[in-house]
């Protein structure tokens, strides 16, 4: 059961966050129906994203029982049997169509059989495509956003979609070259010792990359902050007070990145430094004295 758990890899359910973001930015959670259905897309996406590890697994088991880290995963150190985690990609699919379904959310179904598809293409091709591989990722987020919005009938600010979408390719890139970095000097060349794709990539272009989504990040947030639209809604003008705990934020995971060996793992990466942690919180803070209930 523990393999089976770290199969599922539950820590990494924080991603579907985003499928809440619509509704704490709509106001919405007052309204019910718009609660349920956000809830139901988080839970489906959860069920959505574990099928797709286990697809990923499953299907890189030999390649994963080749390299000295990923050959302690579940299925390629023998740990959970084949046919458990095709009965397993079985279930969690169908589980994460079938409660939107259930619950009448078509339109949220339609998100999670568009995220599913997505990554079995990513999984059985696109991942091995340089820049596509870290466009597929941010798709998948994207979707996620999609859920939790335009399929429960809120409609996001256009700024808030571009810097969700500079984000997610943000933090992307970052995973690459702290991926790339990690890896011992000729390594690239060993068959299985690494994902085929750092092949293509270079610490340089990866800097260039980086170092240009986070500039659009936080120009899109920033325009978001000061966006009309955006002040009719909340009821202030002042959100822009927060971008420089968002600049903060994002100076110090490029220090992590770059300084303390992180970034191969932004959900852990992102919960494990305290400043991090501490501007996370003030961000909120400083929000929710600006909105109000």
């Amino acid at each position: 059961m523990n393999a089976i758990i770290a199969l599922l890899r539950p820590q990494q359910w924080l991603k579907n966050g985003f499928v809440l973001i619509g509704l704490i930015f709509s106001h919405g959670w007052t309204n019910s129906a718009l609660v349920f259905g956000v809830a139901v897309g988080f839970v489906a996406f959860c069920l959505a994203s574990s099928a797709v590890y286990v697809l990923n697994d499953y299907h890189d088991r030999a390649a994963d029982a080749a390299h000295p880290k990923k050959r302690y995963r579940p299925i390629a150190s023998g740990r959970v049997g084949l046919p458990t985690a095709r009965a397993l990609i079985v279930v969690l699919a169908g589980g994460a169509l079938g409660l939107p379904l259930a619950s009448g959310l078509w339109p949220v179904a339609l998100a999670v059989a568009a995220y599913l598809l997505l990554n079995i293409a990513y999984t059985l091709r696109l991942k091995h495509k340089v820049l596509v591989d870290v466009f597929c990722i941010a798709a998948g987020f994207m979707l996620r956003l999609a859920c939790g919005t335009y399929a429960v009938g809120i409609l996001p600010s256009r700024w808030m979609l571009l810097c969700s979408f500079m984000l997610t390719l943000f933090l992307g890139f970052a995973k690459r070259r702290a991926e790339i970095v990690a890896i011992p000097e000729g390594a690239l060349a060993l068959q299985g010792s690494t994902r085929v794709v750092l092949r293509h990539y270079s610490p340089q272009l990866l800097d260039n990359l980086v170092a240009i989504t986070a500039s659009a990040s936080l120009l899109t947030y920033g325009l978001y902050t000061v966006d009309a639209e955006t002040a009719a809604l909340h009821g202030t003008e002042h959100l822009v007070l927060t971008l420089p705990i968002v600049t903060f934020g994002v100076f110090r995971y490029l220090h992590l990145l770059y300084k303390g060996g992180s970034g191969e793992e932004p959900g852990r990466d992102l919960l494990a430094d305290n400043q991090i942690r501490i501007a996370v919180l003030a961000w909120v803070a400083v929000v929710v004295l600006l909105v109000g209930t």
